[in-house]
C-alpha cells in the first residue's frame, strides 16, 4: 500500500508504467502490464459527526414539545417545557411564610421604636432595647433566607425548559407530550457538525488501509472522491472500523448506506484506450498491428480507469503483452 499512500489514484496507473502514455498517442506501442489498485467494496454508513442528547434538567410532566424527527434546530432553541406542579405549591408555601414573618417584622419595629424613645427617658434599659433589636434583625434575616428558597425553587422551575444544546438535525425524539420524565432523561438527539462515512472492513485488509488513502463513494451521480480519515485500533467481530471524509455529505438521512470501494492492494493488467475499442454485434474489438496489416482481435473489457484525463479499459482477455493496438480510426478504414 506504499504506492498509494504517496500517490494520487488518478496518476497511479501512469507513473507505475511510462509506456502506457505511449500507447495513447497516435503512435501505436506495444502493450505493457500496468500496476493498477485492487478494489474493496463496502457499504458505509453516514453518521454524524456530533451526536449530542438534550436532557431534561427537571423531573415532571411534558407539557410542550416543539420539535420532531428531521427538524433543523438551532443552538440554545427551545425543543421542550417540563413542569413540576409541586414548585407551585412550594412557591406558595414560602408567600405565606414570608406574608407572616412581615407582619412579626412589623411589629418587632414598632416595639423597637418604642424601645428607643422609652430609653431616652430613662425608663427602660439597653439590654431590653438590644433585645428588641435582635430580634428585628433575626426577622429579617428569615425573610431574606425565605426569599433566597423563593429564587432556587424559580431557578428550577426555569430550567424546565429544554434547549438545543448544538445545532443541527433532530435524530431522536423518544418522548412525546404528556409524558412523565426524569432529570437527565434526554428528550431530544441532535446531530450536528457535519456527517462522515463509517465502514467497517473485514480485519485481513487491516493493514492495507492507512489514513489519507483516497476512496471512491459511489452515489447516483458517479464515483466521488473521499479520503480515509482515521482507522480504530479496535477489531470487532472480526471488522475493522475506519472513518471516510467526502465534502458535500448530505446530512437528510443519519444512517444510510453508501457504497465505497477501498484500495487493499495492486495488481498487473493490460489497458488500451476505450476509444480504441470496436463494437460490432454486441462483441468487443480491437485492432492489432500485424505483418499483414490491420486485424481485429475480440476481447473481454473490464474496469475503465481514467488516466491522464483519458479513459483507459482493462483487457481481461483477449490481449497479450506485446501486442500493438491502432487507433479504433484506422480500424474503420480497413
Amino acid at each position: 500500500m506504499s504506492l498509494f499512500r504517496t500517490l494520487p489514484i488518478v496518476a497511479l496507473t501512469a507513473l507505475a508504467a511510462p509506456g502506457l502514455a505511449t500507447s495513447v498517442m497516435a503512435d501505436p506501442a506495444p502493450l505493457a502490464p500496468v500496476v493498477v489498485p485492487e478494489w474493496k467494496a463496502v457499504y458505509g454508513t453516514v453518521e454524524a459527526r456530533d451526536r449530542v442528547p438534550a436532557r431534561a434538567r427537571l423531573g415532571g410532566t411534558l407539557v410542550e414539545l416543539s420539535v420532531t424527527e428531521g427538524d433543523e434546530v438551532a443552538a440554545g432553541a427551545v425543543l421542550a417545557r417540563v413542569v413540576d406542579d409541586k414548585l407551585d405549591f412550594q412557591l406558595a408555601a414560602l408567600a405565606a411564610q414570608e406574608s407572616a414573618l412581615a407582619s412579626q417584622l412589623g411589629n418587632a419595629e414598632a416595639d423597637l421604636a418604642r424601645g428607643e424613645e422609652l430609653l431616652k427617658s430613662g425608663v427602660t434599659t439597653v439590654q431590653r432595647v438590644d433585645a428588641l433589636r435582635t430580634g428585628v434583625d433575626v426577622l429579617k434575616g428569615q425573610l431574606a433566607a425565605l426569599a433566597a428558597q423563593a429564587d432556587v425553587i424559580s431557578q428550577q422551575a426555569a430550567e424546565g425548559v429544554v434547549l438545543a444544546p448544538a445545532a443541527g438535525r433532530v435524530l431522536d425524539v423518544p418522548v412525546t407530550k404528556g409524558a412523565v420524565i426524569m432529570p437527565g432523561e434526554p428528550v431530544a438527539v441532535i446531530g450536528g457538525g457535519g456527517t462522515f462515512l463509517r465502514i467497517a472492513v473485514p480485519e485481513r485488509h487491516a493493514l492495507a488501509l492507512d489514513a489519507g488513502d483516497a476512496i471512491r463513494i459511489a452515489d447516483g451521480d458517479g464515483d466521488r472522491e473521499g479520503v480515509l480519515a482515521r482507522v480504530y485500533p479496535l477489531i470487532e467481530s472480526g471488522r475493522v472500523v475506519a472513518d471516510v471524509e467526502i465534502e458535500g455529505l448530505p446530512d437528510t438521512f443519519v444512517g444510510a448506506r453508501m457504497l465505497v470501494r477501498l484500495p487493499v492492494g495492486e495488481r498487473a493488467a493490460l489497458m488500451v484506450p476505450r476509444a480504441d475499442i470496436v463494437t460490432r454485434a454486441g462483441l468487443d474489438f480491437v485492432g492489432l498491428q500485424s505483418t499483414d496489416g490491420v486485424a481485429l482481435r475480440s476481447i473481454v473489457p473490464g474496469e475503465v480507469h481514467q488516466i491522464d484525463g483519458v479513459a483507459m479499459v482493462e483487457v481481461i482477455s483477449g490481449l497479450v503483452a506485446g501486442d500493438v493496438v491502432v487507433p479504433a480510426s484506422e480500424v474503420g478504414h480497413e
